[in-house]
């Protein structure tokens, strides 16, 4: 679950800095625009990867 966080994470992040830099949003160019309901479920999971990342903040780190 965290690896798959961290991805959703990452994207939505490379999705920002898109929108940042070229006012492009590359999730509604390619799920149908920004109010279409996929992009929308995209956008919502990506939230939710951002929440649950934040529990990586306070977790104790194991030594190798």
């Amino acid at each position: 679950m965290d690896r798959l966080s961290l991805i959703l994470v990452i994207i939505g992040a490379l999705n920002w800095l898109l929108v940042g830099l070229f006012q492009f949003d590359l999730v509604a160019a390619l799920f149908g625009g920004y109010n279409s309901v996929l992009s929308r479920i995209i956008y919502t999971l990506v939230g939710l990867a951002g929440l649950w990342s934040i529990s990586l903040l306070f977790r104790d780190r194991q030594k190798a």
